[in-house]
């Protein structure tokens, strides 16, 4: 992944700042989405996979009924890149 740049600590917690309910856990980005049922969950996990193979970066996720658990990392790269801000940014787009 040439384009993905392995961010600091200070840098993640400050991109952290615009991406709410995000947080470290186990050196990767996380967060738990709740939606209303279960198709609104799968939709978004639809608009998410799309975006992700565009991107050729994939979440590690769990969905169970109307939750959507997503951790993100770069493992090529050994820790949280911007790819991973990118794709937590746009999953905050399709979330709303």
């Amino acid at each position: 992944m040439p384009d993905a740049l392995k961010l600091t600590s200070e840098q993640v917690r400050t991109e952290l700042e615009g991406l709410p309910g995000w947080a470290v856990q186990n050196d990767k980005l996380h967060k738990c989405f709740e939606f209303s049922d279960f198709k609104a969950a799968f939709a978004f996990m639809t608009r998410v996979a799309l975006s992700a193979e565009t991107m050729n970066h994939h979440p590690e996720w769990c969905n169970v009924y109307n939750k959507v658990t997503v951790d993100l990392c770069t493992h090529d790269l050994g820790g949280i890149t911007t790819y991973d801000i990118e794709l937590a940014t746009a999953m905050e787009a399709f979330a709303t």
